[in-house]
C-alpha cells in the first residue's frame, strides 16, 4: 500500500522537465489564509519557525504529473509479469496486452490525455485515486490506516504521559499555525543544499513570482514538492456515506478531541484571537481528563468508525436522528484526535498492534490523524489514508518530534494552571437507542474478529546496512527488496506479485507510483542463492547482486518520475468503467494476479520514527514496513493465518546474511534456516 512517503526521490529529480502550470485549489485554500511573510511574530511560542519563503510559494509552478506513453506502459507491464508467469501464460498475457495497446487501450489513452489537458490544475491520477479510497467499503482499520510511532524523548522524565501529551499538542498547534499563516518552510528536496538551502537563496527566491518560482529552484538543483494535501491535516474527518464517503475539512474548530477509556472530551487549544492556549492550561485540562473517574462506556461510539463503511454510514444517520448531530459536529471539526491510553507497552510487537489498531474503543479512526499516547509515554500517529499518502503526515511528525523534544513548553516541574478545567473541558454524551447499542455491539465483535487474525513480527539485521552497501555501489533499497524476494522463495518456493510505494510528490497533485521489485533479475538472483547453492562463484553472485541493484534503481527512477505502469493502467481502467465492455486486459487473470500483492512493502527512515506498520493488503499476503539504516536493516512484518510471518522473518534474516557474506567476498553457507 501507498502508506508512507517513499525515500526514492534521491538521484531522480534532476530529470524533471520545466512545464507551464496553474494554481491548485488546495494551494489556493492555504494561500488565502496566509499572512504576508513580512509580518512579525508577536508571540515567541506561536510558531515553529518563520520561513522567509511563503509556504505555498512554489505550488503554482510545480510540474505536472506526466501521462506515460502507452507503449512504454505496456512494455513495463509485461516486464513485471515475466517472472510471475510460465511461458504459456506469459504468451497469452503478451497477446492480450498488445491487442489492448493497438485497440481499445489506444482510444482510452487518447481520451485520458485529452482529459488531462483540460484539467491542468491537477493530475490525471488525483480524482481516480480519491475515488478508489472513498468508494472502498471495507473497514479503514487494517485495510487502510497505517501507523508511525515516535522515538522516545531523549530526556526520560519528559516521556511521562501527561507531559509528553501536552508538549506534543502544543507543538501540533504551533505547526498548524505556522502552516496556516504561510510561515512553514516549503517542502523542498535539495540535491545541492550548499547552494539552495541557504539564507541568500531564500531571500532571492521569495521575490520570484510564484508562477515561475519552481524554475528558480530548479536552476540550483532544488525540487519543491507538492503540498496540496497539507490543508487536510487539521479539522478534517472522513464522513461515511453510502457507496462513497466524503472528506470534510472545517475552518472554525479551535478544539481538540481527546479520548480516554472510550470517553470523548473536547476543549479549546486555540483562543478567540487565534493564539495557542497557555501550555499550563492545556496541561491542566489533560490532567483533569486523565484523572476523570468516569467508567468506560458500555457502548463506545468510537468503535463504529471501525465498521464496514456502508454499515457505519447507516448508523451515523441513526446517531443524527437520535439527537447527536452537535456531538458529531464537534468530533468532525476537532483539530485532531488525541488518544490517551491506559496500557503500558511491553515490546515492539505490542507497540505495533496497539498503534495499528488498539482495542477499537478509544479511537476515532476517521479523523485525518490521531495522536496516541500510552501510559508509559509511547507515542504514535495513526492516520486515515484517503486524504493523503503520508507526505504531509511525515513532515508533521518530524516537526512535532523536533519541536516537542528540543523546545518543550512544559516540564516535570511545570505546575498546571489554576483554572477550572471542569468548566473548560466538555465530555461528549451520546443519545443511544437499542438499534444503535446493537450496532455498537456488532462493531466490537467484528473488530475483535478481524484484529485477532493479525500477527506481527519484527527483525533487526545488525551485520550491515546502508554504509556498507553504498561502498560496494549497491542500492540499499534494492538489496532490502531482494532479501524479501529471497525470503519468500526460500519459504514458499515461488515469486509473487510485489508492491513498493514511491512518492510522486515532485509533481502537482502527485500521489504515488508503484515500484515492482519482483523482476527477472531478482528471480534469477534469488534462485541462485536459495535453490542453487554451490553452483555459482562468489564473483558470479556479486554480478547478480549488481544486476538487481541497477535494475531496481532504474525502476525507482521511473516511478519517481511518474513513469511506472500501475497508475496509468489504473486511470485507463477508471475510464473504461464508463464503457459498455470491459477491455480484455482487465479480464486477464494475470492482471488480477499482479494486483493481488502478496508482498506489500513500504520503506521509511526518519530521526523521529521508531516503528512503522500496516496490515497485509490481501488475506494471503505480508505487510512489510522496513528501513535501511546506516549500519543495520529493520523490518516490521504483518500477516494473517494464511501465512507464517515468523518463518518469513527467519528467511529474510538468512537472505540478508547470505547477501552480506557474498558482498564481503566469502562463499555462502548453503544450510537451511
Amino acid at each position: 500500500m501507498a502508506y508512507f512517503l517513499s525515500t526514492h526521490l534521491n538521484s531522480t529529480l534532476w530529470k524533471l522537465k520545466p512545464l507551464a502550470l496553474k494554481t491548485t485549489s488546495a494551494g489556493a485554500l492555504l494561500i488565502a489564509n496566509q499572512r504576508k511573510y513580512s509580518s512579525k511574530d508577536d508571540a515567541g511560542s506561536e510558531y515553529l519557525h518563520r520561513s522567509v519563503v511563503p509556504t505555498m510559494h512554489y505550488q503554482k509552478s510545480l510540474p505536472r504529473l506526466p501521462v506515460p506513453k502507452l507503449e512504454d506502459t505496456i512494455r513495463r507491464y509485461l516486464a513485471a509479469q515475466r517472472p510471475l508467469l510460465n511461458d504459456e501464460h506469459y504468451s497469452n498475457t503478451e497477446k492480450v496486452a498488445h491487442d489492448f495497446q493497438n485497440g481499445i487501450g489506444k482510444q482510452l489513452h487518447e481520451e485520458l490525455v485529452a482529459q488531462d489537458k483540460r484539467n491542468k490544475h491537477t493530475s490525471y491520477i488525483s480524482a481516480p485515486w480519491f475515488d478508489m479510497y472513498l468508494c472502498a467499503r471495507e473497514s479503514v482499520v487494517l485495510n487502510f490506516n497505517p501507523f508511525m510511532s515516535f522515538n522516545p524523548d531523549p530526556k526520560p522524565e519528559y516521556n511521562d504521559q501527561l507531559i509528553r501529551a501536552t508538549n506534543m499538542v502544543c507543538s501540533a498547534v504551533r505547526f498548524m499555525k505556522t502552516l496556516r499563516d504561510g510561515l512553514l518552510e516549503p517542502e523542498v528536496f535539495h540535491l545541492n543544499p550548499a547552494k539552495s538551502n541557504t539564507d541568500s537563496f531564500k531571500r532571492f527566491i521569495r521575490w520570484v513570482p510564484s508562477s515561475i518560482s519552481w524554475f528558480g529552484a530548479y536552476m540550483v538543483n532544488a525540487y519543491p514538492l507538492d503540498m496540496s494535501q497539507y490543508f487536510r491535516l487539521f479539522n478534517s474527518t472522513r464522513i461515511p456515506k453510502p457507496k462513497r464517503d466524503e472528506l470534510f475539512t472545517g475552518q472554525k474548530g479551535n478544539h481538540l478531541l481527546v479520548m480516554k477509556k472510550g470517553n470523548m472530551y473536547v476543549f479549546d487549544v486555540v483562543d478567540r484571537d487565534g493564539n495557542l492556549v497557555k501550555p499550563s492550561e492545556i496541561l491542566s485540562h489533560l490532567k483533569y481528563i486523565l484523572s476523570d473517574s468516569a467508567p468506560a462506556p458500555a457502548f463506545p461510539v468510537g468503535v463504529l468508525t471501525s465498521e464496514n463503511r456502508d454499515v457505519w454510514a447507516g448508523l451515523r444517520e441513526k446517531l443524527i436522528e437520535a439527537g447527536n448531530r452537535e456531538a458529531l459536529g464537534l468530533v468532525d471539526n476537532a483539530l485532531f484526535c488525541l488518544c490517551l491510553d491506559e496500557e503500558e507497552m511491553r515490546d515492539h510487537i505490542h507497540i505495533s498492534h496497539h498503534m495499528l489498531h488498539g482495542d477499537g474503543c478509544n479511537r476515532w479512526y476517521d479523523k485525518s490523524f490521531s495522536m496516541i499516547l500510552t501510559k508509559d509515554g509511547q507515542a504514535a500517529i495513526n492516520f486515515e489514508h484517503s486524504w493523503g499518502d503520508g507526505v504531509a503526515v511525515l513532515r508533521f511528525q518530524n516537526e512535532v518530534y523536533k519541536d516537542s523534544t528540543a523546545k518543550p513548553l512544559v516540564g516535570p516541574k511545570t505546575q498546571p494552571a489554576t483554572i477550572d478545567s471542569a468548566s473548560a473541558v466538555q465530555r461528549l454524551e451520546f443519545n443511544l437507542n437499542p438499534e444503535l447499542e446493537s450496532g455498537i455491539v456488532k462493531a466490537k465483535d467484528n473488530f475483535h474478529a478481524a484484529v485477532s487474525k493479525l500477527t506481527i513480527n519484527a527483525m533487526e539485521f545488525r551485520k550491515g546496512g546502508k554504509e556498507q552497501l553504498k561502498k560496494k555501489k549497491l542500492s540499499p533499497d534494492a538489496i532490502a527488496q531482494l532479501a524479501f524476494q529471497m525470503g519468500f522463495l526460500r519459504q514458499y518456493g515461488k515469486t509473487v506479485a510485489t508492491y513498493e510505494s514511491c512518492s510522486t510528490a515532485a509533481f502537482r497533485h502527485g500521489r504515488t507510483e508503484t515500484i515492482r521489485p519482483a523482476s527477472i533479475h531478482t528471480q534469477r538472483c534469488a534462485q541462485a542463492f536459495v535453490q542453487q547453492p554451490g553452483q555459482h562463484s562468489v564473483e558470479q553472485l556479486q554480478g547478480l547482486l549488481d544486476a538487481c541493484s541497477k535494475y531496481h534503481s532504474q525502476l525507482t527512477k521511473e516511478a519517481a518520475m511518474g513513469q511506472g505502469f500501475d497508475r496509468h493502467l489504473f486511470a485507463l481502467r477508471y475510464l473504461a468503467n464508463t464503457k459498455v465492455v470491459v477491455p480484455s486486459l482487465y479480464q486477464d487473470p494475470a492482471y488480477a494476479a499482479i494486483n493481488h500483492n502478496i508482498l506489500s512493502t513500504s520503506t521509511l527512515t526518519s530521526p523521529s520514527i521508531r516503528l512503522t506498520g500496516f496490515a497485509p493488503v490481501v488475506s494471503d499476503g505480508f505487510g512489510v514496513a522496513y528501513g535501511v539504516h546506516d549500519n543495520w536493516i529493520g523490518c516490521n512484518v504483518s500477516s494473517y493465518p494464511n501465512r507464517n510471518v515468523h518463518e518469513f522473518i527467519q528467511c529474510v534474516q538468512k537472505s540478508l546474511e547470505d547477501i552480506f557474506t557474498v558482498i564481503d567476498g566469502k562463499p555462502i553457507n548453503s544450510s537451511s534456516v
